[in-house]
């Protein structure tokens, strides 16, 4: 599948435009058959960036124990700073942070994290250092390349704002703009790589009884703002019925946002994850759908103040 690549910010690397979330795939309880069907056939056709969490429960040990033996053909991305129930250390100190990248380093099957991001620090805590300067002392001593942050809003745009920082993790959709805006111009002045997360809004679109598990929370909100927005997918030039058209306009505009790197989506299907290759590979929206997108967002919101998602 022929799907666009970037150079992802400062480190040298370059990057497929999708990449793979593992959230889902821990927090659903997949088959090891079926996460191996998965990641395999990513790899296959292209994808080389992997991301996953210390806090998702399974994940870093599955994309171990099924791709580690391909380590060499993708980044690596995973988070930490969150309170683990085995490591019995205070979130966000330096000692649980050292000893959970010790202990991703050995689910993930590897010598070396690409990158680790702090997960969704918040600002007081980003500001003490602690956190930040665990990542360091990690980079230093040969276990992570780059650190990073995930998160949102003030904090990301402080995060963004250090030197130490490389990669950017953020809410990039057709629902969650304020990144756009208070982020991502940061990251593109300090040329720091950026990688989206919930790029097709938690599909949003679909009625809110059709919505389950850990996200149903975020679909309502993106939701309310979707039909606050009007938008429809054939008015951007997107025919076809409603369960493919919804998709591939979320995924393009992502896609389309200038300043993005990477986009990751968490799917357990292979099939899913083949549709959304093939949406990948139509390229990106032309500029004027983008910006109307973009305008139908700001109209719609007026005077309210819609923060991007945790």
């Amino acid at each position: 599948m022929d799907i666009a690549r970037h150079l992802f910010g400062s480190t040298g690397w370059t990057v497929s435009c999708l990449g793979f979330g593992g959230a889902p795939m821990a927090y659903l309880k997949t088959e090891r058959q079926r996460i191996s069907q998965l990641l395999n056939k990513l790899l296959d056709e292209g994808v080389n960036l992997i991301d996953t969490a210390a806090m998702y429960p399974g994940s870093e040990e599955a994309i171990g124990a099924t791709i580690g033996h391909r380590r060499n053909e993708y980044l690596l991305v995973t988070k930490c700073g969150n309170k683990a129930p085995d490591i019995n250390e205070q979130p966000w100190s330096a000692a649980l942070i050292g000893k959970t990248i010790d202990r991703s380093l050995k689910l993930l099957r590897t010598e070396v994290i690409d990158v680790a991001l702090l997960h969704s620090c918040d600002l007081a805590t980003l500001k003490k250092g602690e956190a930040i300067g665990a990542l360091l002392e990690a980079q230093a001593a040969g276990k992570i390349r780059w650190a990073g942050y995930s998160g949102d809003n003030e904090a990301a745009a402080y995060a963004a704002n250090l030197k130490q920082i490389a990669v950017i993790q953020m809410s990039v959709n057709i629902a969650d703009q304020a990144n756009l805006d208070m982020v991502l111009p940061i990251c593109r002045e300090k040329n720091i790589a950026v990688i989206a997360k919930r790029p097709i809004a938690n599909a949003a679109w679909k009625e809110m009884s059709d919505q389950r598990g850990v996200y149903a929370n975020y679909a309502r909100e993106y939701h309310e703002r979707l039909l606050k927005m009007n938008l429809a997918p054939v008015e951007m030039g997107i025919k076809g019925p409603p369960e493919k058209a919804w998709p591939e306009l979320a995924l393009r505009f992502t896609l389309s946002v200038p300043g993005v790197h990477c986009a990751i989506v968490g799917t357990t299907n292979p099939n899913n994850a083949q549709a959304n290759l093939e949406i990948a590979a139509r390229g990106e929206l032309p500029r004027e759908k983008v910006e109307k997108i973009r305008e139908l967002f700001t109209r719609a919101k007026g005077e309210q103040h819609w923060p991007a998602l945790q």
